[in-house]
């Protein structure tokens, strides 16, 4: 594919009203994109919209519940209507199921106790909702001259990491939820990429670290600015970037 410079990019964010979304939306806008904040909440994804707009953007809020098949078509309509085409995709939309826990802390997640209702819900959101949005906008991602899809996953998704006994990730609680579901994630962004890779749509996952969000309660140590990264570098890879692949800042994350 042949990029046109003359082509404005779109690129929708899900989950982008706050955190690590927000922090990819404005890094997006300032690059010249007119991001689509995708947000469950109107109002809040409106008022993240209109900050951006104030910091020089082009930004517009998309009511968008990635669990909700409804608001995904209704989404998927609205571009095509407005813009005709997708160029970016930043799945970000996802949960820990425990609140405002961190998963390395939730009691909840151990696997000899947890309740399936919330491995379900969980799944329902970082996995089923990212296949719905996905195959809701792949027609429209197939219009760009250079379209890319990134995943948000996690290193907890890293099985290489969270089976060695003597690793960094050792002390952290079992998951049977939201680990499990950001492993599922990235075993799918490889199948997405494998199918599209004859298309020139790279499609990779990303660990953007342990971040200062809401989904832990504000422990994390890095500003959703420096998550957003590598988000934003796997969004605007050039023809010959990489796909099927799991990335941090510092490169390849092991499977």
């Amino acid at each position: 594919m042949n990029e046109d410079t003359t082509h404005q990019k779109i690129a929708l964010v899900t989950g982008a009203n706050k955190g690590l979304g927000r922090a990819a939306a404005e890094q997006l806008a300032a690059l010249g994109m007119t991001v689509l904040v995708g947000a469950r909440d109107p109002r809040r994804g409106e008022e993240a919209a209109a900050a951006l707009r104030a910091a020089g953007g082009e930004a517009h809020a998309l009511t968008l519940d990635v669990t909700d098949a409804t608001t995904v078509q209704r989404a998927a309509r609205w571009i095509e209507e407005r813009f005709g085409h997708l160029d970016v995709l930043i799945n970000n939309a996802g949960i820990t199921g425990s609140g405002q826990v961190s998963p390395a802390d939730a009691t909840d997640q151990i696997p000899s106790t947890v309740e399936p209702d919330m491995v379900r819900a969980v799944f329902e959101t970082n996995v089923f909702g990212v296949i719905a949005v996905t195959n809701a906008l792949l027609p429209l991602l197939r219009r760009s001259p250079a379209p890319r899809i990134v995943n948000v996953s996690s290193h907890a998704a890293s099985m290489a990491l969270t089976s060695d006994p003597d690793g960094p990730f050792a002390a952290l609680l079992p998951s049977a939820a939201y680990t499990p579901s950001k492993a599922a994630l990235n075993a799918l962004t490889v199948q997405y990429a494998n199918e599209l890779r004859k298309d020139g749509i790279l499609v990779n996952a990303a660990a953007p670290g342990y971040v200062d969000t809401d989904s832990n309660n504000h422990t994390g140590h890095l500003t959703p600015a420096q998550g957003a990264a590598i988000l934003v570098h796997l969004a605007t890879l050039d023809a010959n970037g990489p796909t099927a692949g799991f990335f941090t800042h510092d490169g390849p994350v092991p499977w």
